[in-house]
């Protein structure tokens, strides 16, 4: 099956887009009109250059070495130089996902036109994407400014024939692996090299494949948090659409009318309508507050970084309209930083609150259960050890959850004298994904097992296809066994979209204002990622 083209154009950058083209189904081109502005402005570098101007990065030295010109005829070395003395990476190598990502964001920012570079450049960035050769770039080496300078250099490196990239079993030589795809090394023309390192590609990168696996992960802890209400016999009073508006807060209200539309019609809520309960625990009470403060938050974040996915963040900036060269800080990564500090933040929320509810259906004096879920306790243990397990991911997710924008450290010679810690800050969000799915799995598994004790009562009909799709990945569990593979099972169903409480997989937050009070996107395929 073909790959659909994309045409890049300034600011068109979308969720859906980036999606397709990190998981490898997307081709990339120039289109018309950023072929222009690139070409214009190349043009206008080339025109400074004859007036003879010092241009910092064009022929001039780089961050403290500002002030040493460049002869003519050594501006070629200087920006092949700056990839070769730059890369300078330590640590695993990112994920393919993630590379794809940057070659995207980096080749859609110098297309704008406002770096310098000739249209061959972009053409190699979007070359190696579509043949899906990839740079191995180390994931460690980056803080944030002036820009992802390091994982960058090891990106523009392949371009230049030096580098590696990913190969099945280890990296393979960059220069081979252009010739095995019939692709020719670059030489990088005034500017050329400064505009590929300069950036916060990598950082938004990593931001953004993390927040689009969250989406699945967010949507599959809203339905795991309506099923543990249902099947804990948990009152539906607190989702009144009433409570919601007097609070005025958006997430909590688009939280509570999912949470209304997945338990509506349910026999096993109706089964208890009269009982003498007055309050439930605050785990599933309060899960529009939290769950809604989570959605809000998560949402911000994701503007700020499609928002710098659209955005021009090279230095220094080539206006090609008025033949000038600004050297400004669009490269400092803050803005990414502190949106990865609120993801963090709302990944943390999300698991620590489905591990509380984990916990309650332990526990019979709260659930009205078998303890931890099992019909035969002592000779069996039951759920006692997954709950253990999301406790221990959990309090993982706290540590990793400290802010990491708040740091700076003084480089290059004290030039560059504060830093974002974009980078490390976006990195630590894949893994704090997996651990977030792994607890809302566990709490699957814990929620399932509930329902399955309260038969032949059913829960409402969208819960009950939810169940019944994790039924069709791991049976109940009617006496103890290894539970790791259940747990992996059901993971891998949180993160595919399987198990998220809206119309299928790839619903996005960033879509959640257009979810009505049934809790489903309107129009068909509206917020869904194809």
């Amino acid at each position: 099956m073909d790959q659909p083209a994309y045409e890049l154009s300034a600011g068109a950058l979308e969720p859906r887009v980036m999606h397709a083209c990190a998981t490898g189904r997307l081709r990339c081109t120039i289109g018309p009109e950023a072929l222009r502005r690139i070409e214009d402005s190349a043009a206008a570098v080339a025109a400074i250059l004859g007036t003879g101007a010092p241009i910092y990065g064009i022929n001039t030295g780089f961050g403290k070495l500002a002030q040493t010109r460049i002869a003519p005829e050594r501006l070629a070395q200087l920006q092949r130089n700056i990839v070769l003395s730059h890369s300078a990476g330590v640590g695993p190598a990112l994920e393919p996902e993630v590379v794809r990502l940057i070659l995207l964001l980096k080749a859609a920012s110098l297309a704008q036109g406002f770096s310098g570079v000739r249209p061959v450049t972009v053409q190699a960035l979007l070359e190696l994407l579509n043949a899906d050769l990839l740079p191995a770039i180390p994931s460690q080496g980056s803080v944030g400014a002036s820009g992802d300078l390091a994982p960058l250099a090891h990106l523009a490196a392949v371009l230049i024939g030096e580098g590696e990239v990913l190969g099945e079993r280890a990296p393979a030589a960059g220069a081979q692996a252009l010739r095995e795809h019939g692709l020719t090394a670059l030489v990088l023309g005034p500017k050329e090299g400064l505009a590929l390192l300069n950036g916060t590609q990598v950082s938004t990168s990593l931001s953004l494949w993390s927040w689009l696996r969250l989406e699945r992960v967010m949507a599959a802890a809203i339905g795991a948090g309506a099923l543990t209400l249902d099947a804990a016999c948990g009152s539906d009073a607190p989702f009144d659409a009433r409570i919601q508006a007097l609070r005025n807060q958006p997430g909590q209200q688009r939280v509570a009318a999912m949470f209304r539309a997945l338990i509506a019609a349910s026999p096993l809520r109706a089964s208890h309508q009269h009982c003498e309960k007055v309050q439930d625990p605050y785990c599933l009470r309060c899960q529009p507050q939290v769950m809604g403060a989570c959605l809000d938050q998560i949402r911000h974040a994701a503007g700020v970084l499609i928002a710098e996915a659209n955005g021009v963040s090279d230095n220094p900036l080539v206006f090609a309209d008025t033949g000038e060269v600004i050297s400004g800080g669009n490269f400092h990564a803050e803005p990414v930083a502190f949106a990865a500090d609120n993801l963090a933040l709302g990944i943390c929320e999300i698991g620590s609150l489905a591990e509380r509810r984990i916990a309650m259906l332990m526990d019979p004096a709260l659930s009205g259960l078998p303890a931890f879920l099992t019909r035969d306790g002592g000779v069996h243990s039951g759920f006692m050890l997954a709950q253990v397990t999301a406790a221990a991911l959990v309090s993982e997710n706290k540590t990793l959850a400290f802010p990491a924008s708040v740091d700076s450290i003084p480089t290059s010679a004290n030039q560059e004298d504060h830093v974002s810690m974009a980078t490390h800050g976006a990195r630590r969000l894949a893994t704090m994904v997996e651990n977030c799915a792994a607890v809302i799995a566990i709490e699957w598994l814990c929620a399932a097992q509930a329902l399955d004790f309260r038969r032949p009562l059913r829960s409402s009909a969208p819960l009950e296809r939810l169940h019944a799709a994790l039924r069709a990945a791991v049976p109940a569990m009617d006496e103890d066994r290894a539970l790791a593979p259940d747990i992996e099972a059901v993971r891998r169903l949180v993160l595919d979209g399987t198990l998220a409480c809206v119309d299928g997989p790839g619903w996005t937050l960033a879509d959640a204002p257009q979810i009505d009070d049934a809790g489903r996107a309107p129009g068909g395929d509206a917020g869904r990622m194809k």
